[in-house]
């Protein structure tokens, strides 16, 4: 059995990472907090121009544009797959990264094509790096503190790679934090869009009587519309998984606190055992040197 003095040092480096743990939960706790509100300020604007592209879809239902085209002629071992692919810049956040890392493989092994990855967050492009995948490198976004310029910048590029056929659909994988105790993993279709997503079907009752002027048109409206809507979504998506990252971070510190605790429990009463058999040998040794004395 360890001596006392082991012990307290054991102690003492415990205590130590439970200082490190308790300040890394309170400031998780604090960015998902400021994630969670940031998002709630700006969705009514996205579920707004939501609402207006499914305005024009109910007028225009058999409208053909570029954004909805599923290109059929394209063999689907021959379709070029896109993915963007949502980790974090740090660990300790328990299964987080690898969770988003498997569902992204699964998802590459289960559909037939090329595939390429867009991956956000140091972790996951250290993993990815490592594989034998194709990954933009040029791809170099921190996933910290998720902007509207950031996701405007990531729609841009693959806007622009999907109307160019340099991609001929495009994916979205992520963490999406249903409470405080459940996450899901989420792999969505960013393009082509798909009507029924618009709940075109849901057509208002007065919809007949309802007049619109489309101008200058309708495929010059959803040019611009529908950049704007793919920008909210995936800063809708940047934000979920930021706030999801910390919330298992949070849950990964609050664990370790406790094991912590538990580990200082046992120590203590190790500690005190330790103590109490020192004291009982230095009694022990004392009233043997006494009665040698009195032998002499």
């Amino acid at each position: 059995m360890a001596n006392a003095k082991e012990i307290q040092t054991r102690m003492k480096s415990i205590q130590d990472t439970m200082k490190i743990t308790n300040a890394m939960y309170m400031i998780s706790s604090s960015k998902m907090q400021k994630a969670k509100k940031i998002l709630q300020d700006t969705e009514p604007y996205f579920y707004n121009m939501q609402a207006a592209i499914a305005r024009i879809l109910r007028h225009m239902p058999d409208i053909q544009h570029p954004f909805f085209s599923e290109r059929h002629l394209v063999p689907k071992n021959e379709r070029k797959v896109g993915t963007i692919v949502i980790t974090g810049d740090k660990g300790m956040a328990g299964a987080y990264n690898h969770n988003v890392q498997k569902m992204t493989e699964d998802f590459m092994e289960e559909v037939p094509g090329h595939h390429k990855l867009y991956v956000l967050g140091m972790v996951g492009r250290q993993y990815f790096g490592k594989r034998d995948v194709d990954m933009d490198g040029s791809f170099q976004y921190t996933v910290q503190k998720p902007t509207m310029h950031r996701a405007r910048l990531i729609t841009e590029e693959i806007v622009r790679a999907f109307l160019e056929r340099e991609l001929d659909e495009i994916h979205i994988v992520y963490t999406q934090m249903q409470n405080a105790m459940a996450m899901e993993n989420v792999n969505m279709q960013l393009l082509p869009l798909k009507k029924a997503d618009f709940k075109v079907g849901q057509v208002p009752a007065d919809i007949y009587q309802e007049e619109i002027v489309l101008s200058p048109s309708a495929d010059v409206l959803l040019d611009t519309m529908i950049p704007n809507y793919l920008t909210g979504v995936i800063y809708g998506c940047l934000v979920e998984a930021y706030a999801s990252e910390n919330n298992a971070r949070m849950t990964a510190m609050q664990s370790s606190t406790d094991n912590a605790k538990a580990m200082l429990k046992d120590l203590s009463i190790q500690y005190n055992r330790a103590r109490q058999a020192a004291i009982t040998q230095e009694i022990t040794e004392v009233i043997s040197g006494a009665k040698a004395q009195k032998r002499k």
